[in-house]
């Protein structure tokens, strides 16, 4: 209870919301009664994380190996950590230097890994194929929330922006020296209305590329 209730709230307010005393506030309970089950703020924290980390594959460590062959169930892997920082952003909040290994993170790892398991790639390349993948779907989530604050911050969506801020960019760009750069930025804003491409496409484009990636390393050996 204790650690579900951290959960939700750093779901509602963000990770720096989450104390010992709000946490017993929101299970109205006295703050110093929580300090019998949980040691401190550092491991209620450590222990959200890894429960959250159940949600993915609910503990199914053959999850991804049923999607299909080994890029199907990396995409799927892809999908599910998206799916997991759309729920929860707050992750995208901690970066530790070292991840506490708890069970749930240690099933989650178990269950990326089995796809590449036997394709022919080293236990140290399919680390840091994993560990490629993981860390594009991190990026691209982080690149994803920072529009939605900016849209917030500023109470314009990416399509009104780009509805101001496009003739005024045509104007800037009308220079002979900038010909490659105003017709793809132009072809860009055209297709996602914005002044980048969409999180969905840079996420997908990514992937592929990295998978294609992987192909050729193995189709080399």
């Amino acid at each position: 209870m204790i650690v579900r209730a951290g959960i939700e709230v750093a779901d509602a307010r963000g990770i720096d919301a989450v104390s010992m005393r709000k946490v017993a506030e929101h299970i109205g309970a006295g703050t110093m009664s929580l300090y019998a089950h949980v040691p401190g703020k550092d491991d209620l924290i450590a222990l959200m994380v890894d429960a959250v980390y159940a949600e993915p594959y609910g503990n199914d460590v053959a999850a991804a190996t049923s999607q299909g062959d080994w890029r199907a169930a990396m995409r799927y892997v892809a999908r599910r950590n998206w799916d997991l920082y759309v729920r929860h952003p707050w992750l995208l909040d901690l970066r530790p230097s070292r991840l506490a290994l708890g069970p749930n993170l240690s099933r989650k790892y178990e269950t990326e890994l089995r796809p590449l398991d036997g394709i022919g790639l080293s236990d140290i390349s399919m680390d840091s194929t994993l560990s490629m993948i993981l860390s594009h779907v991190e990026a691209t989530a982080r690149s994803s929330r920072h529009i939605v604050r900016t849209q917030d911050d500023s109470g314009m969506s990416d399509t009104d922006w780009w509805a101001i801020v496009a003739p005024a960019l045509e104007q800037v760009m009308d220079d002979g020296d900038l010909a490659v750069s105003a017709r793809v930025g132009n072809t860009v804003g055209e297709q996602f209305q914005a002044a980048s491409a969409s999180p969905d496409h840079a996420l997908t484009f990514g992937l592929d590329t990295i998978l294609d990636g992987i192909q050729a390393n193995l189709d080399r050996q």
